[in-house]
């Protein structure tokens, strides 16, 4: 299992690397909930999501010999502009298996940072059995996009910063809001936030449609959603939490809300209006539960993560001209 330790060691690999993104105050949030909110924008983040974290923290500990032979990868975005980031820093080949509609800025940054793109139908393929078989053939190193250990340490430096950086602003939270998709983020930060600060409540926040963990945390097991389901948020659309993930996740979160995709472009648009950032969907699932209230908030300190800003222009634009 991952410890602080295993963090701790990411945070110095990813020392010069990634961004460490600040704790962000905005005085009408504050207004708005009745307490201190605490943002930490990894839109702001090299490829503009915290993906670059867990990225280099695995392929940075590949050997020689592993590194000579490339890895190979299944993401719907994030993740794969992440390994293409982290492989390019590291002069290592990385190829993606993506989803053939991803965000058009996805794909195109995944190959404009050097990563070969390998395409299939997000709702008839099976990326990793597709991802495996790659690796086989080519005796690759896989880079899962959240179930691995190295993964879940460098994701869980976003929780570490923000354990750290609130102390030192003279604000420790009393809880925080992490988007979660198949777990990575949620369960590192979760580890990294717990050990530090034991009183604080750590909670993710799925879509709607895609609450395999929220249902998975009810049942007491890893569930799987129906294949129909469909999200505006691209970046968190996993069917099932992953192993390691939900073991973590179920142990140390305080619980998941889930928020509607209507309430997933009320945050975006709040999020450029009020905020002056560009959030994705799926990187603003935890200020969507913020905003429409799904926890108490008055009186507290709470801190939300924003995981990423890779939208494509036109449903940026779509979204910012709807009605309230």
């Amino acid at each position: 299992m991952v410890g602080i330790v295993d963090i701790e060691e990411a945070a110095r690999r990813l020392d010069g690397v990634s961004v460490r993104t600040p704790l962000l105050q905005n005085f009408e949030l504050d207004q708005i909930t009745g307490g201190k909110v605490l943002l930490k924008p990894e839109c702001l983040q090299v490829i503009g999501a915290f993906k670059i974290r867990g990225a280099y923290n695995r392929l940075s500990q590949l050997t020689q010999e592993e590194a000579a032979k490339g890895v190979v990868a299944w993401s719907s975005g994030n993740h794969a502009q992440g390994v293409a980031a982290a492989a390019a820093m590291l002069g290592i080949h990385a190829a993606i298996v993506m989803p053939e509609d991803a965000p058009k800025a996805k794909l195109e940054n995944t190959r404009r940072l050097g990563g070969e793109v390998i395409t299939y139908n997000r709702y008839t393929g099976d990326r990793e059995a597709i991802a495996r078989e790659i690796a086989a053939e080519r005796g690759a190193a896989l880079v899962p996009s959240y179930d691995h250990e190295h993964i879940i340490a460098g994701q869980g430096t976003v929780g570490l910063e923000i354990a750290e950086d609130a102390v030192d602003l003279g604000l420790a939270p009393d809880q925080v809001l992490i988007p979660c998709g198949g777990g990575g983020l949620s369960s590192g930060s979760a580890i990294a936030l717990k050990s530090r600060l034991p009183d604080t409540s750590v909670y993710g926040v799925e879509p709607s449609d895609f609450d395999d963990t929220a249902r998975s945390f009810q049942a007491g097991k890893r569930l799987r959603i129906d294949d129909s389901a469909r999200s505006i948020c691209d970046a968190l659309q996993t069917p099932m939490p992953g192993e390691l993930t939900f073991a973590i996740n179920q142990r140390l979160l305080a619980g998941i809300f889930t928020v509607s995709d209507d309430e997933v472009r009320a945050a975006i648009r709040f999020a450029f209006k009020n905020l002056k950032l560009v959030v994705e969907p799926g990187g603003a699932v935890a200020l969507a539960a913020l905003l429409s209230g799904k926890l108490q908030t008055a009186g507290k300190t709470t801190a939300v993560v924003l995981s990423g800003g890779n939208i494509d222009v036109d449903l940026f634009a779509e979204i910012q001209t709807e009605p309230n």
